[in-house]
């Protein structure tokens, strides 16, 4: 952490000259490098492996002696010419040194370590919504370049609405019924396949929300199998499945989740999309379509076949359709209509999801391609709780930070909890508070790296910045906390050294949010930026925690050094 200091002109009169301070270790980091340097000024091989073990929490099978001197060797190319690297033969750690080690130190797990042999339903998946839209929902352009940004960010399930061209003989991709600029089918489905994989292996679902007549649906199967070739996977027999092939079972394949069309009507039910689009439920073909629509009996089998995942929507009584057949499928409900499930039919929802999916999706009114709350969902087992992924609002970044989990693949196994039955069939109750069952300690020393990633002037254009941190659990409401510390003034390297503790009664679902603020007397505080962590895949012990702009992209040098402990 290298000395930097920064001329700040006062009103064009004087110079005034600010110091971003060395910020040395914390009181801590000194205690815990004496203790396992036995009060010696070096950490050898061997004591180095106790810290990893003992303080880090890594286990001691994974990290062998070996294994410890690798990664002082690898610390010692990358930071050369400090005390304890002047012999070809690394010998352990100064304090220095041991600090800045611990800059490096991940704060997740980073492989995927979930068993990914369960049917796709004992996942959550993550999902976009009206995933081809590049802004709002009323009047922005349709267009593959998000929904490539959603794939490399890891998102696995893509939805696009189908809709015929002014000539009807082509299909479009756009928001039905807006001012949204179409983009081709063909063109979104190029752009999936060379992208589909680049974050994991594990399988895309592409969603249909079709409104297109028989012979077009008819196409529509022509291009997916002409574009996916054998990266298409469907059941083989045209029965509904009864059980869903596993994450593992589909890797690199592309899998096609719609409703399927009924005999005598071509076309989907459009009440999805009157609900996303905000409109009063006109049909979302006109009636000369109907009309063809009708005029075929057994319509598009080609087009039916293709579906792996048969989708369908509430019709009549809530309660109705949640029930459990014997085939497995998947439904679709809006926020509102998820929150009224929630609050009447909360066991028959967890009954539901244990086996088959559920697709939640933002309210049609949320025109600014806004979020909602994905815990309510999540809590009811949810697979798929649908995000316009090009928002930059809070709400984004917990679903961003909820699907780091497992190496961010894509998949996150659901707690045992979500999925376990009684000897009655009896399920967990969403409603009931449970005991306390884990503390988590979240220490936060220090913070670093804006003075090398924002100008001098960016946070204040006379004096250096005065941050503060929030700590956030965003959970089940039994868990949901805030903390923040105290304001640091002027000062780019600001120490804070301050523990927060939050008691979790549900820690599986339990996302760890901090945002880091810097404080304005005059106007709103400026945004330093912000990270979400799954408290599953933290790892204990002192950690740096690498903080994001508000769109999600990582800052290259911010970081936070934090502990974590579960108590």
């Amino acid at each position: 952490m290298g000395d930097s200091s920064y001329n700040y002109k006062m009103f064009k009169c004087f110079n005034r000259k600010f110091k971003a301070s060395e910020g040395g270790p914390p009181p801590d980091v000194k205690a815990i490098f004496s203790k396992f340097a036995q009060d010696g000024d070096l950490m050898s091989v061997d004591q180095f492996r106790s810290f990893l073990v003992e303080h880090q929490g890594e286990p001691a099978d994974a990290v062998t002696l070996s294994d410890a001197h690798r990664i002082l060797q690898e610390f010692s190319r990358s930071h050369p010419g400090e005390a304890a690297h002047h012999h070809q033969h690394v010998r352990g750690l100064t304090l220095e040194d041991f600090f800045n080690f611990l800059f490096l130190e991940e704060p997740m797990k980073k492989q995927i370590h979930h068993d990914m042999t369960a049917p796709i339903s004992h996942y959550f998946i993550y999902t976009g919504h009206n995933s081809y839209l590049t802004g709002n929902q009323l009047s922005s352009d349709c267009s593959d370049v998000p929904i490539i940004k959603a794939l490399e960010k890891g998102v696995k399930v893509i939805e696009l609405d189908l809709w015929p061209n002014s000539a009807k003989d082509d299909v479009q991709v756009l928001h039905g019924r807006t001012l949204t600029t179409p983009v081709t089918l063909v063109k979104c489905l190029k752009s999936i396949k060379e992208h589909a994989f680049v974050k994991s292996p594990y399988p895309v679902v592409i969603t249909f929300e079709d409104h297109l007549t028989p012979k077009l649906q008819a196409k529509v199967a022509e291009m997916v199998i002409q574009t996916f070739g054998d990266t298409l996977y469907y059941p083989e027999a045209e029965d509904q499945m009864v059980e869903f092939p596993s994450p593992e079972s589909l890797k690199n394949r592309i899998i096609i989740s719609t409703k399927p069309p009924k005999e005598g009507s071509g076309s989907k039910d459009s009440s999805e999309e009157d609900e996303k689009s905000g409109s009063d439920g006109e049909p979302a073909i006109d009636k000369a379509n109907a009309a063809e629509a009708k005029s075929f009996q057994q319509s598009a089998p080609e087009y039916k076949r293709l579906i792996t995942i048969h989708a369908g929507k509430p019709s009549g009584e809530l309660k109705d359709a949640l029930a459990v057949g014997d085939k497995v499928r998947r439904l679709s409900l809006s926020e509102q209509k998820l929150e009224k499930a929630a609050e009447d039919h909360g066991t028959d929802v967890l009954r539901f999801t244990s086996k088959n999916i559920l697709r939640v999706y933002p309210k049609g009114t949320r025109f600014t391609s806004g979020n909602y709350k994905p815990h309510v969902g999540w809590m009811h087992g949810a697979q798929m709780v649908a995000f316009n992924m090009q928002g930059n609002d809070k709400y984004n970044w917990l679903m961003h930070g909820m699907f780091r989990a497992n190496g961010g693949c894509g998949y996150v196994k659901k707690p045992d909890f979500l999925m376990h039955k009684g000897p009655n069939d009896e399920v967990f109750d969403p409603k009931k508070t449970l005991t306390v069952k884990k503390t988590l300690k979240v220490k936060v020393y220090m913070g670093t790296g804006w003075h090398l990633d924002f100008s001098r002037t960016h946070f204040d254009s006379f004096s250096p910045p005065d941050f503060y941190t929030k700590v956030y659990i965003v959970g089940v409401p039994a868990d949901c906390g805030k903390q923040k510390t105290k304001i640091i003034e002027d000062e780019w390297i600001p120490v804070w050294d301050e523990e927060f503790t939050f008691p979790l009664t549900i820690p599986e679902l339990a996302i760890l949010r901090i945002e880091v603020r810097e404080y304005d007397r005059s106007e709103k505080d400026d945004f330093g930026g912000q990270n979400c962590l799954p408290v599953s895949e933290l790892k204990p012990g002192i950690r740096a925690v690498p903080l994001y702009d508000k769109k999600g992209e990582k800052f290259k040098s911010v970081k936070l050094l934090m502990r974590f402990q579960f108590v």
